[in-house]
């Protein structure tokens, strides 16, 4: 998740190239995954400066973006542009880096760097090639959001963006709709009501959170109904900056309710005809996965018992 801003309230830019240098932590050869501020430029760890301070390159999905930040702490390193339409090409030469012994660092414009971010593939490649690969843990916009928006934090499930058009965003809603765990996403300020009206519609109703511009001057929490939310935004516009939403885990009796009504669903499917057409009838009109409700529908005909057969046929 990338940010145009590096702060809001930005470190002093007196502070000197090599801030405790002498007592800074020196780092052996090799790949360092390195966190950046989600927002406000004071939210980087001692450790992160110490390595940027020393790294041979920098690589970065934005020079402009990680050059603004470097300026900031009076960092003066090399930066080298690594993201999605390049890494094919620009990866090699990192290699090589490594290869000669030096310290690079791959951070992203803002946060912790591959969680929906590029840079997956050059971590393996190091691995592979037998360099070491170190991650300085730091800011990320899900865990913040998650540490603030008073929703259930013992299990979460973070799936980055939704696709960009209905259908094929509300089938990916439709494999959640069971899973018991905040769901944390991201999302584009243009299709932000859009998706909370189709998170409504595909989850149910569930209490959920949009945070924006987090840890910045405007930084801001919004808190309801997933269908209040979407009616809001659908009235106020697009906000400005970058957007966290959060919705809460399926409430358990809601939950059943819909078990029974999907089994009366089945029911009657199954009345008028076969197991595995009124498993892809179903699937056709709730977007449900075809195999659940196959299996379901198995249960219910005989009875709840065993649907380990051999003749699943067409699954």
């Amino acid at each position: 998740m990338s940010v145009s801003e590096a702060s809001d309230n930005a470190a002093p830019k007196s502070v000197p190239q090599n801030v405790g240098l002498s007592a800074a932590q020196s780092f052996a050869p090799g790949l360092y995954i390195v966190a950046t501020p989600i927002g406000n430029a004071r939210d980087i760890t001692l450790r992160a400066l110490d390595l940027l301070a020393q790294a041979h390159v920098i690589a970065c999905e934005d020079t402009r973006v990680t050059r603004k930040l470097l300026r900031i702490h009076a960092i003066d390193r090399p930066t080298l542009a690594y993201h999605d339409h390049n890494a094919a090409r620009v990866r090699p030469g990192l290699m090589e880096r490594l290869n000669k012994g030096e310290i690079v660092a791959l951070v992203s414009d803002a946060g912790t760097p591959l969680i929906s971010d590029p840079g997956y593939r050059l971590v393996r490649a190091a691995r592979e090639m037998g360099f070491p690969v170190t991650a300085l843990p730091g800011a990320s916009a899900p865990l913040a959001a998650l540490a603030s928006a008073g929703l259930p934090t013992d299990r979460f499930l973070f799936t980055g963006f939704l696709p960009g058009k209905t259908v094929a965003r509300c089938r990916m809603l439709a494999d959640f709709k069971t899973i018991s765990a905040t769901l944390v996403f991201f999302e584009a300020a243009p299709r932000l009501a859009a998706s909370l009206a189709d998170m409504a519609a595909v989850l149910g109703p569930r209490q959920a959170a949009v945070l924006r511009e987090l840890t910045k001057k405007f930084e801001e929490a919004r808190h309801g109904e997933l269908d209040q939310l979407a009616a809001h935004y659908q009235v106020a516009g697009p906000p400005k900056g970058e957007i966290v939403v959060l919705v809460a885990p399926p409430d358990v009796a809601a939950a059943t309710f819909a078990q029974t009504e999907i089994d009366a669903l089945l029911l009657a499917a199954m009345a008028q005809g076969s197991v595995k057409d009124a498993a892809a009838a179903l699937a056709e009109q709730t977007g449900l996965p075809r195999r659940d409700l196959y299996n379901r529908a198995l249960r219910l005909r005989d009875g709840a018992g065993d649907t380990t057969r051999d003749d699943m046929d067409g699954q």
